[in-house]
């Protein structure tokens, strides 16, 4: 789920990534000519407020994204349930994926997502399980998504993840989540999402895509039973954030990355800078925006914490910048300055923070 799609890589940076390889099937399927269908958005003004405003990263990833929608959709603020961005380390090449944890959810929400296993036709299991009222998220090729159209609609193989809230069967319909919005899509894209069409059904090449199902189990926490829980669910994460300050780790790597930058091809650059800069970045604004929603319920938490956090996600997005300089000009710039400015930040986050909820 951590290869972006061209989708979620431009998001509102404007850089599209290198198609990735498709793990739908062994290769490309070929698909006749056909009108493509419309960017078919069904609503926009209702998107959730971490989707809206002034945001140095609009977007997120596609899982993270994805999951603020389907709370906002059930009427629930997500925000409550940002306590997770404490847990971020580096990977050695990478940051870790921001996602939204399952347990986490449940508690907060009553919401439960359980693997969804897929024996029969796609579109019959995900049938099934909206008939029930329950939402499938599933690992599907952006190819076909309309919602994509800048960037993979038709163009190239790549995996993604949407919400499928309702199908309409007959009509050969589906309405999504996908990213910061709410689509729907039909006929020959339904059909090859579905894997309907001659060329994908029965084929034994084409494997069985990872998929979950949500169900609200019980009611939802609210109010101030809300923000404690949440309290307590930060305290956990805090007390098994990184030993050690993750940018600083990053550090002792980046004149290595910066030289693997400088040496491949553009697409490498966006798939790097997506899966680094954009994932440090756009966590650690999430972290900011989940402060202020503590700050808001009565949690005494000095206001240059949420300031620090905000600052690791403009920070990244200036080094995003430096570096496609750096690569444009095949001449390393090694972003000395705002390393040092994010290890403090960090520093000023995480110690006062973790003190706090000890």
């Amino acid at each position: 789920m951590n290869t972006p799609s061209p989708a979620e890589a431009v998001g509102a940076q404007g850089a599209a990534v290198a198609p990735a390889a498709s793990v739908e099937s062994i290769g490309p399927v070929a698909v006749p000519a056909f009108e493509p269908a419309p960017r078919a958005l069904v609503r926009e003004a209702g998107r959730h407020a971490l989707h809206q405003g002034e945001r140095v990263w609009l977007e997120t990833n596609c899982y993270v994204d994805l999951w603020i929608e389907l709370l906002h959709d059930f009427g629930l603020d997500p925000r409550a349930a940002l306590g997770f961005t404490v847990l971020q380390a580096f990977e050695g090449d990478q940051f870790t994926f921001p996602k939204f944890l399952l347990d986490d959810l449940a508690t907060l929400y009553g919401v439960q997502a359980q693997e969804l296993a897929i024996y029969d036709t796609l579109e019959r299991q995900v049938l099934e399980q909206t008939r029930r009222g329950h939402v499938v998220i599933v690992e599907v090729d952006a190819f076909y998504l309309p919602d994509t159209r800048a960037t993979s609609y038709r163009q190239t193989h790549s995996k993604t993840t949407i919400g499928i809230k309702r199908i309409d069967t007959g009509a050969r319909q589906m309405e999504y989540f996908h990213n910061a919005g709410y689509f729907t899509l039909s006929g020959e894209d339904y059909d090859y999402l579905f894997r309907l069409a001659s060329e994908l059904a029965g084929n034994p090449h084409v494997l069985f895509p990872y998929a979950e199902f949500v169900k609200r189990n019980r009611p939802a926490l609210s109010d101030a039973s809300l923000a404690d829980a949440s309290a307590s669910l930060l305290a956990m994460h805090l007390s098994r954030r990184p030993n050690s300050n993750p940018i600083g780790e990053w550090r002792a790597a980046f004149k290595e990355h910066v030289h693997a930058v400088l040496n491949r091809d553009v697409s490498y650059f966006h798939l790097y800078s997506f899966n680094v800069m954009r994932q440090l970045g756009a966590n650690f604004e999430l972290l900011s925006k989940y402060l202020g929603w503590l700050r808001e319920r009565g949690f005494e938490i000095p206001d240059s914490l949420a300031k620090d956090a905000q600052h690791i996600a403009s920070e990244s997005m200036v080094m995003q910048f430096r570096l496609a300089r750096a690569r444009m000009r095949a001449r390393p710039d090694f972003c000395d300055d705002c390393l040092d400015g994010l290890e403090a930040s960090y520093e000023r986050v995480m110690t006062p923070l973790a003190a706090l909820f000890s």
